[in-house]
């Protein structure tokens, strides 16, 4: 089984199927995952595969990272689109995660100030204040809603500890719709959110969100199931026309 652990906490730039040219800045150790979230489609593994042994970066040691490496993409003349949160786990678990926004905020203004500076969070940590006011200083704030089913999210995410969908929901409207909705579809021996009887409540919940864009995607990468598939260009663009119809822009990466 093929995994990818990032380095930390500064990894590319990549190419993002859906934010463009994205430096990734990982507030994870570099040596393992750390997530509230167990996802049997991550393409970083399973939690218990790959437990680090490392602390997670500092305050400042991600701020001289981040600062050098955008020094150094200056000098090449190739800056990022996007900085992105992203990498080995989940990077609103950070102690320090509203002070490095802050300092990533201050890096990108004064080194590429047309970027984005982006979030990818599962959304299990927005019930702390200030992780919410944090992710609504970034531009891009990409909040996990699989789906609206109990039973569907204990089996494919794997939450650590409790996890109440109502109550995610609520406090992805609190946001006043300064978010992305992320999706993953896809497909396995028993499980299927591609189908209407998933679809329809999912997209009754993102219209009561009213985020400013949803960005549903599928399996891109090996995941430590192998079991699953991926959900078809066609599904995936049908979800999408049903968002778009509802007013809310769409995207599908495929």
């Amino acid at each position: 089984m093929s995994t990818i652990i990032y380095p930390s906490p500064i990894f590319g730039p990549v190419q993002s199927r859906r934010l463009g040219i994205s430096l990734g800045i990982n507030l994870l150790p570099r040596d393992g995952k750390v997530c509230s979230f167990d996802c049997i489609y991550c393409e970083c593994g399973f939690n218990e595969d790959h437990r680090p042994t490392l602390p997670l970066p500092s305050r400042e040691e991600v701020a001289t990272a981040l600062e050098h490496k955008l020094q150094l993409m200056a000098e090449d003349g190739q800056m990022p689109d996007v900085l992105t949160f992203a990498g080995n786990g989940e990077p609103t678990c950070h102690p320090h995660f509203a002070e490095i926004i802050d300092d990533t905020i201050r890096l990108r203004d004064q080194y590429c100030p047309k970027a984005k500076v982006s979030v990818l969070s599962n959304s299990t940590m927005i019930h702390r204040q200030a992780v919410h006011d944090a992710l609504m200083r970034v531009d891009n704030n990409i909040l996990k809603l699989d789906t609206v089913d109990a039973d569907f999210i204990n089996k494919v995410d794997h939450p650590n500890g409790t996890y109440d969908v109502e109550a995610i929901i609520e406090r992805m409207k609190a946001f006043n719709g300064h978010l992305i909705i992320q999706t993953m579809f896809l497909k396995g021996p028993d499980i299927d959110n591609t189908t209407d009887d998933y679809v329809t409540p999912w997209l009754d919940a993102v219209k009561d969100i009213a985020p400013e864009q949803v960005m549903i995607y599928t399996i891109d990468r090996e995941t430590p199931d192998q079991s699953l598939r991926k959900a078809s260009r066609e599904e995936l663009d049908a979800i999408r026309d049903r968002v778009i119809a509802a007013g809310i822009p769409c995207t599908a990466s495929y």
